[in-house]
């Protein structure tokens, strides 16, 4: 099998659609798939990809984030007669489906697509609320993990001791990531619990995001900003923190950060929102906040009891080696693809 694979970011990103994409791409090569990977990122023209993709000759091409990719990759199918599979993001759902300039293109996109890809069934629920017509075309694969470390000592690095407790806020500095609420809150714990740390890590991908973190660390000098790192040194960095948060307004359902973090035993505190509770179990292998005031209850409850880190660390490992199979993620998309070529081979 040839696969063609667009997305918006690839390696050296170290944003979610490339994580995933690398992911995807390294189990399939490991099941003797072909693939070759076009990146957005790197400024080709639509006409450049699909002139690619036609001396690719591939047996069917795969998007990531319809708003970015929907278009070439459809496009790219009907020119060459093959499949097209779309992968739905967060923003694609929660955003631009509801928006009121970009909901006709992600509609007659999707409407165009072979198959489409959602994370987890409440993605699904929406689609299908909003465009029942296509309900039979959509599949449901779980993410999973592929954290490979590196040699990487984050606590040297920022002169910290064993007895600071960091929370960590891996995400790209966006709005919609909404990284800087836990900045008030942990000042305020930081009265009683001086040795409490955070650092946050990833590319800013909004600028004006980017100055206000950059602006308000200014007040808080027990916080730091890394920027973006190479993937392997932040899954070193999750054996060296002690909580991870995920503070995001919506996530398309089961957030890298938060599977790469609970694959390490750590401590997960998450914004209460659809996409996270799709993997958080609250109190049980993580916890959720819905406020401010919970956030700063919870996060204490954290700092004050090790046994309660310990449990949910614990709790989120097992629940990663359980349910989140990175072979039947890769076996999943084998059968999507075989079950696309056939269907496109029907209808010709």
């Amino acid at each position: 099998m040839r696969l063609g694979i667009v997305t918006p970011f690839y390696v050296p990103s170290v944003r979610g659609n490339s994580i995933t994409v690398q992911r995807i791409e390294s189990g399939l090569r490991d099941h003797g798939v072909t693939v070759r990977v076009w990146s957005l990122e790197d400024g080709p023209s639509s006409g450049e990809i699909q002139q690619s993709l036609e001396a690719f000759t591939p047996d069917l091409v795969h998007g990531f984030h319809v708003s970015s990719s929907g278009q070439i990759v459809t496009d790219a199918a009907f020119r060459l007669g093959i499949p097209s599979i779309l992968t739905v993001t967060g923003t694609d759902v929660n955003t631009d489906l509801f928006d009121p300039h970009r909901r006709p293109e992600v509609i007659a996109i999707l409407q165009q697509a072979t198959r489409i890809v959602v994370f987890h069934d409440c993605m699904r629920a929406k689609l299908v609320g909003e465009l029942p017509k296509i309900a039979h075309r959509i599949r449901v694969i779980g993410q999973t993990v592929r954290c490979q470390e590196t040699s990487f000592d984050l606590r040297r690095q920022l002169g910290l001791t064993r007895d600071d407790l960091i929370f960590l806020i891996p995400a790209g500095i966006r709005r919609v990531k909404n990284v800087t609420f836990c900045l008030k809150p942990l000042d305020a714990l930081r009265v009683q619990y001086p040795h409490v740390k955070a650092i946050f890590v990833g590319p800013i991908i909004e600028t004006a995001e980017g100055v206000r973190l950059q602006e308000l660390l200014r007040d808080y000098p027990w916080a730091f900003y890394l920027g973006p790192v190479p993937h392997e040194q932040l899954c070193a960095m999750l054996s060296s923190v002690d909580v991870v948060i995920n503070s995001s307004l919506s996530e398309g359902g089961m957030a890298n950060s938060i599977l790469e973090a609970m694959s390490r035993g750590r401590a997960v505190l998450a914004s209460d929102i659809e996409g996270n509770r799709s993997v958080v179990r609250d109190d049980i292998d993580g916890l959720l906040f819905a406020s401010e005031s919970e956030f700063a209850h919870k996060a204490e409850r954290l700092i004050r009891e090790p046994d309660l880190r310990d449990a949910l660390g614990k709790n989120g490992q097992e629940k990663i080696e359980r349910e989140f199979s990175r072979e039947g993620e890769i076996r999943a998309y084998l059968q999507l693809y075989q079950e696309a070529i056939g269907a496109t081979s029907r209808s010709s």
